[in-house]
């Protein structure tokens, strides 16, 4: 995020009615997309298929303990993602 004038940007008029209501102050205008968490690095789309291997060797017989070594998650976590695929699954 950079900083630029208003005044180099936007119409006088309209530099005009924003300082009706705030006048010398630095004003942050958010972008209008912002892409969701993990979108960016591509992290989002790998979490998604880690979830879904490990719902599937929990499928072909793998215990939770196994699947919390192999993947390095607890036990709790692994609860967790399996519990997700099953809701994703309906």
């Amino acid at each position: 995020m950079s900083y630029r004038s208003a005044t180099d940007i936007l119409p006088a008029e309209l530099v005009g009615e924003i300082q009706k209501y705030i006048d010398g102050a630095y004003l942050y205008i958010p972008s209008r997309k912002r892409r969701t968490w993990g979108s960016k690095n591509g992290t989002r789309e790998m979490l998604k298929q880690r979830d879904q291997k490990i719902y599937r060797d929990y499928q072909n017989g793998a215990g939770i303990e196994a699947l919390s070594e192999r993947y390095h998650l607890s036990g709790k976590g692994i609860q967790k993602v399996l519990t997700a695929q099953r809701k994703r699954e309906r």
